[in-house]
């Protein structure tokens, strides 16, 4: 017995000893961007390439606005009657669209009521999202007018209900994905805007907004529904110091329920951005960057991140552009985070969905170059002749650009031939094209070195030409493969 109570004894102070060791070892972050930029990047976001941005709200009703600008913005261009766009637009496109179409004394807040969510299925969002290859989601929990997607007492503090439990749906639509979207194997990430346009406090006393809406507002958000990912937004009319970031992100990374676990972006002040925070972010640039940091493109499948019915057809990324998107960014250390838009009633548009499950079948054949991968050497490899970094020379709509630079180049602009990353295993070139022989320049690879095309799990052959390897391509039989593998074409070199 006494043996018995001694082994307990000496069990239990192991026990103490291991869990002093474990607090001990988690680092406290301090309200520096030194400290805080100092916490690491957890390693299943810079394996995960690919997720899926989903902008849903009462904006989401009348989803409309012209060609090249953000539906999401409703409320802004009809209150305002500015539009952003290279000077194309004379400011009031979307009030005529709203007086012809609602009449003169419909208020934007009148969509609440519309934004019904009743053909809403989380499970069914949830498999979708799994059949695209996304590896994580962010939902709009809250965008810049305001209207919540979880029920918060914050969000009618401007003198009325303005949350989905209360008005239009009458559910907790953030609770609902996320608790679907964690049955599964992706990861569930909010997006959450810092300022709202029209918040009485915000117009008129920002301090108070910060400290008696936002702050309370935003840890509400985390701690109920703790998040993977926090996706901050609407930083940019004001310094990181009056929004009280530093404060906040040491609060989320030391004391919040997600405090091990969360990520986070860059967008927490004015001119923050690339700078400080977690991974970094861009938004339609045509060119990709390289930074010291993981970094995310995120980009609609058309312009607009909100649905728009304005948008055809041809404003529509085609999926082979999406996916040579999704490469391109890869190979240089980025994720991309593509957009969709539901429409008001909680439905995802035919196309969205199409486009998704064909990025995911291409992902199914070809993921072993793309998931868990980083750049080598060169993210990819010109044409000798041309010139390079083709960009349009107007505003854009659709996937040209990514075209231009690789399948359908204008005269006298060289082309991305092959788009190169790595494992710990293999070497990965993936062709835009497919061409007889596959030259990679200024390559060797190891006398072992076995050589497959992915598409078709057929072993190719290669020689070393000078400081050239070649690989001859196996004659193309388009049965051998689906629709979806033509897209580009993923060749494994083992190291």
């Amino acid at each position: 017995m006494k043996k018995s109570i001694k082994k307990c004894h000496i069990l239990i102070g192991l026990l103490t000893i291991l869990v002093c060791n474990i607090s001990n070892s988690q680092e406290t972050y301090k309200p520096t961007w030194e400290s805080l930029d100092s916490r690491p990047i957890p390693e299943w976001f810079k394996d995960a390439k690919f997720g899926v941005f989903i902008h849903w709200g009462p904006y989401s009703v009348p989803a409309w606005s012209p060609k090249g600008t953000y539906s999401e913005w409703y409320q802004y261009w009809l209150q305002s009657k500015s539009l952003f766009g290279n000077g194309k637009f004379k400011g009031d496109e979307v009030t005529n669209f709203h007086k012809k179409t609602y009449g003169d004394h419909f208020s934007y807040y009148n969509f609440g009521d519309m934004f019904k969510a009743d053909l809403f299925n989380p499970d069914e969002w949830a498999k979708l999202f799994e059949k695209s290859g996304a590896k994580y989601i962010v939902l709009t929990s809250k965008h810049h007018d305001g209207y919540t997607l979880w029920p918060n007492k914050e969000a009618n503090d401007r003198g009325f209900p303005w949350n989905s439990m209360e008005v239009g749906a009458k559910r907790d639509l953030v609770g609902e994905l996320s608790a679907a979207v964690k049955k599964t194997d992706v990861k569930m990430g909010l997006y959450y805007s810092l300022y709202e346009w029209y918040h009485p406090w915000w117009q008129n006393d920002k301090s108070r907004f910060v400290n008696e809406h936002y702050l309370p507002q935003i840890k509400d958000l985390v701690q109920n529904y703790k998040p993977d990912i926090l996706w901050a937004d609407g930083e940019w009319d004001m310094e990181a110091e009056k929004w009280k970031s530093k404060e906040f992100l040491a609060w989320l990374f030391n004391e919040s329920n997600v405090k091990n676990s969360i990520v986070v972006n860059d967008r927490w002040g004015k001119g923050i951005r690339k700078k400080h925070g977690g991974y970094f972010t861009t938004e339609y640039e045509a060119a990709t960057p390289e930074f010291d940091k993981p970094w995310e493109e995120c980009r609609g499948m058309g312009f607009s991140f909100g649905y728009n019915q304005n948008e055809d057809i041809q404003d529509y990324n085609s999926p082979k552009a999406l996916v040579l998107n999704l490469i391109n960014i890869v190979s240089t250390g980025g994720n991309l985070l593509l957009d969709i838009g539901p429409d008001g009633r909680g439905s995802i548009p035919v196309i969205m969905q199409e486009r998704l499950l064909q990025i995911g079948e291409w992902l199914g054949t070809n993921g072993e170059a793309i998931y868990g991968t980083m750049p080598w050497n060169n993210s990819f490899q010109w044409s000798l002749k041309g010139e390079k970094n083709y960009k349009p020379k107007q505003h854009y709509l659709g996937g040209d650009v990514i075209l231009k630079q690789t399948v359908d180049p204008e005269p006298g602009y060289a082309v991305k031939e092959l788009f190169f990353t790595q494992n710990e295993n293999a070497h990965f070139a993936i062709t835009p094209q497919w061409k007889n022989e596959i030259a990679i320049r200024d390559f060797k690879p190891s006398a072992n070195t076995e050589i497959t095309l992915l598409a078709t799990g057929e072993t190719l052959s290669g020689k070393q030409v000078g400081k050239d390897f070649v690989i001859t391509m196996p004659v193309y039989q388009p049965n051998k493969m689906k629709a979806t593998d033509n897209y580009a074409y993923a060749i494994k070199l083992t190291k």
